[in-house]
C-alpha cells in the first residue's frame, strides 16, 4: 500500500507538521472550515467570482470575529458579514492564483489582509476602516484602487474618521478593553484629510464608460455620508445585460446574494450612500 504519491523527505514531513500546527494554535476554526478551504481550492478557476459564487446562500452573521477575548485569526466560511466576504474570497483567489492549495497556505493569506502589514498583534492590529485596509493591501501588493480624474470618477471623498473612538461601546472589544481605545484614535488621525476619487451614484449607469472601469469581480466599496465612517457596505461587481449587480453579503436578505435590482437601484434605495469605490485584485482574472 502507498501512502504517499511521491516519497518526502522526513525533514519536510516534519517541517509540514509543524507549519499546520503553528497554524492551529493562533487560528480560530472549525473542521469544516479547514475541509471546505481546501476543497474551495482545488474546485476550479483561480477568479474572485469563481469563488465568490460558491458562497451564495451561506447565511448573514454580523461580528463573526468577535470570538476571542485576544484576537486571533478567525475563520468561518459557514456565516459571513460583507468584510468578511470580501477577505475570505479575496484570500482564496490570491491563493489560488500562487497555486496555494493548503489550509495553512489560506491562513496566511487570509492574516496578510485582515491585519495591518499582515502583522497580527491585538484587536487595534486589525485593519477596521476599509479605506485603510485599501491604503495598506495596496502598499503590500494586494490590490490596486481604480481611480482617474475623469468621468466617471467625478467626486472626491476626504476621510474623516472619528466613529470608533467615539462609539465603543458598540465594539465588543473596546468596550472591554478601553486602553485600546487612543490607538485606535491615533489610526484614525493618520487617514484624517486623505482623498480619494469614487464614482458618484449619479454616475452608476449601464454605460460603456462605466463598464470600461469596472469589471466582473472588482470589489465595490460603497462611500457614506455617516459622520465618522467611510464606507458603508462592501461586495463584488457583476455585469449583467440591464446592468451593474452587487454580489454582497446581505443584511436584507440574510444571507449571500447577488441582487436581482441594479446597483444603482440599490444605491438610491439608501440615501446615505453617496457613489462606488472601486479595487482590483491583483492578476484578478
Amino acid at each position: 500500500m502507498r501512502l504517499f504519491n511521491s516519497i518526502k523527505p522526513f525533514a519536510t514531513i516534519c517541517f509540514l507538521w509543524a507549519a499546520l500546527t503553528a497554524t492551529a494554535q493562533h487560528v480560530t476554526y472549525s473542521q469544516a472550515d479547514s475541509t471546505e478551504i481546501v476543497a474551495l481550492l482545488q474546485s476550479g478557476e483561480p477568479s474572485t467570482l469563481h469563488f465568490a459564487n460558491k458562497l451564495l446562500g451561506r447565511p448573514y452573521v454580523a461580528h463573526t470575529l468577535e470570538v476571542n477575548d485576544n484576537e486571533q485569526l478567525v475563520v468561518n466560511t459557514r456565516e459571513l458579514d460583507c468584510t468578511t466576504l470580501v477577505e475570505t474570497v479575496t484570500a482564496l483567489t490570491i491563493c489560488a492564483q500562487n497555486s496555494q492549495h493548503t489550509f495553512a497556505d489560506y491562513c496566511n493569506a487570509l492574516r496578510q489582509l485582515r491585519y495591518r502589514q499582515g502583522q497580527l498583534t491585538d484587536y487595534t492590529s486589525r485593519l477596521h476602516y476599509f479605506s485603510d485596509w485599501i491604503e495598506d493591501k495596496e502598499k503590500m501588493g494586494f490590490v490596486t484602487e481604480i481611480q482617474s480624474t475623469a468621468a466617471p470618477f467625478t467626486a472626491v471623498q476626504q476621510l474623516d474618521l472619528y466613529y470608533m473612538s467615539q462609539h465603543p461601546s458598540a465594539y465588543a472589544a473596546l468596550k472591554k478593553h478601553p486602553e485600546l481605545i487612543p490607538e485606535i484614535a491615533r489610526q484614525e488621525r493618520t487617514l484624517k484629510s486623505l482623498c480619494f476619487r469614487y464614482i458618484p451614484k449619479k454616475n452608476v449607469r449601464n454605460t460603456a464608460a462605466l463598464r470600461s472601469v469596472v469589471k466582473d469581480g472588482d470589489i465595490i466599496a460603497i462611500t457614506c455620508r455617516k459622520p465618522g465612517l467611510d464606507i458603508a457596505h462592501l461586495g463584488f461587481a457583476v455585469w449583467k445585460e440591464d446592468g451593474l449587480h452587487l454580489l454582497n453579503a446581505s443584511q436584507l436578505h440574510k444571507k449571500v446574494v447577488l441582487e436581482p435590482m441594479t446597483l444603482r437601484q440599490y444605491l438610491y434605495k439608501h440615501p446615505s450612500h453617496t457613489g462606488i469605490r472601486i479595487i482590483r485584485i491583483q492578476n484578478n482574472k
